[in-house]
């Protein structure tokens, strides 16, 4: 990554680019007091440092196009944050778009990417989001798998459209090092076709007058710290066959704790259009990458409340969100930091617990924090991936807003859900 983004500081470095303390002690995002956003905006909220996401597009940026490759694309894997206001700002940063549903299409549009830079993709879609796609003249669609063949060949003929380009999605029988279930690039994996079957797939779809083959995709799993699997996806795809179009997929991973460090976006880059000069057998004219979570995760933190605090065994702070708004340390073990932003450096062994009637309702299991009490502010950094895609209302918690930050000044671009929202989509009892 460029030098500004991972500036030194005497904050954790899983924080965004434009935090600091102030000298009070007191954490400050994007020129804003933390305890004055929590006072103003309420909590839980997801709080997003604008400069920090602006930084590392452009890190992405420069890095293609410094990369010996004719045209290298970097394609926002919005389901990472899948925000209006999130896409809208990679929109302007010129990145392109993978979207894996009709939903993510309709939100991607909705915030200003043009149809040719969309890149769709996923399993298990429908007629009518294949439909979606074709209408809009998506810029590429990914095929999982045969039915998704014969759907968007329905889709094509039914429109009187031109053979849409397609890439086809191959598991490359490559496994990363990174949890079972974000795990995609393998043999046995719900996604992409087999090796064993490719070829016998791209002679079909080649043959196949409504589709136009461009190339190859492959994306072997997210919260990758180690470059080596890339290479090895690249050297599969090589075996079969020259393309004008070739997307490694995304998985470069972020840190969600001191002793994580990924590869930096210039390695990663630099790795993957390596791998594609190295083992594609020509070098493909465009090749495309899907950073999500290396875009989003560390321009975000989460600002909590504690409720109580409770000592028996442990002691247990109790906050007013959890896995309504972070699942991924229930779902997945994923490890996070959390403080009170105006007592950053605590010691005192702690057990972060959400509201939510769950055993399992824990944000983080060994936080280190100064003498918690309720009323205190807490945060947790790197909360950028998957915690607003994910989030849920569990227990009849509304979901929270999104505050964009930067110079000083604070906007909601997501409110937060109220209870009357709960009941918006019922129907006459």
């Amino acid at each position: 990554m460029a030098a500004d983004v991972t500036a030194a500081s005497v904050l954790s470095p899983l924080f965004p680019l434009d935090s600091r303390l102030d000298e009070r002690g007191r954490l400050e995002l994007g020129g804003c007091d933390a305890l004055e956003l929590a006072r103003e905006f309420g909590t839980p909220a997801y709080i997003v440092v604008e400069e920090d996401l602006r930084a590392r597009a452009r890190a992405f940026t420069v890095a293609a196009a410094a990369a010996d490759v004719e045209h290298l694309h970097v394609v926002y894997a919005s389901k990472a944050f899948p925000c209006t206001a999130v896409l809208s700002l990679f929109a302007q940063e010129g990145l392109y778009c993978d979207v894996a549903s009709g939903g993510e299409l309709h939100l991607a549009l909705a915030a200003g990417f043009q149809p040719e830079c969309l890149v769709v993709h996923g399993n298990a879609r429908s007629a009518e989001e294949f439909d979606d796609a074709v209408r809009v003249g998506a810029g590429l669609i990914v095929l999982d798998n045969l039915d998704d063949v014969d759907k968007l060949t329905a889709a094509v003929q039914a429109r009187g459209a031109n053979p849409h380009p397609v890439l086809l999605r191959i598991a490359p029988d490559v496994k990363g090092e990174t949890h079972e279930k974000i795990s995609t690039g393998q043999a046995d994996t719900k996604f992409g076709f087999s090796m064993a079957e490719a070829s016998a797939v791209i002679e079909r779809v080649s043959a196949n007058p409504h589709l136009r083959l461009r190339g190859l995709h492959a994306h072997i799993g997210s919260q990758l710290l180690d470059l080596a699997p890339f290479r090895a996806a690249a050297r599969a795809l090589g075996t079969l066959g020259a393309f004008p179009v070739c997307d490694l997929g995304g998985g470069l991973g972020a840190a969600y704790a001191p002793d994580q460090t990924p590869p930096s976006i210039e390695e990663y880059v630099a790795a993957l259009a390596g791998a594609a000069r190295e083992f594609l057998p020509q070098t493909p004219k465009h090749l495309l990458i899907e950073p999500g979570r290396a875009l989003a995760a560390n321009g975000v933190v989460t600002l909590y409340t504690v409720q109580s605090v409770k000592h028996n065994v442990r002691t247990w702070v109790g906050v007013d969100g959890g896995m309504s708004d972070n699942l991924r340390p229930m779902l997945y073990g994923s490890r996070y930091e959390a403080h009170v932003v105006d007592r950053m450096f605590g010691r005192q062994p702690c057990r972060v617990v959400g509201k939510h009637c769950e055993s399992g309702d824990v944000i983080v299991p060994d936080a280190r924090l100064d003498d918690p009490r309720p009323g205190d502010v807490l945060v947790t950094p790197a909360t950028g991936a998957y915690g607003f895609a994910m989030a849920n209302n569990y227990n009849g918690v509304p979901r929270p807003p999104v505050i964009f930050v930067g110079g000083g000044g604070a906007r909601v671009v997501v409110r937060r859900e109220t209870y009357a929202d709960l009941l918006s989509r019922d129907v006459a009892p």
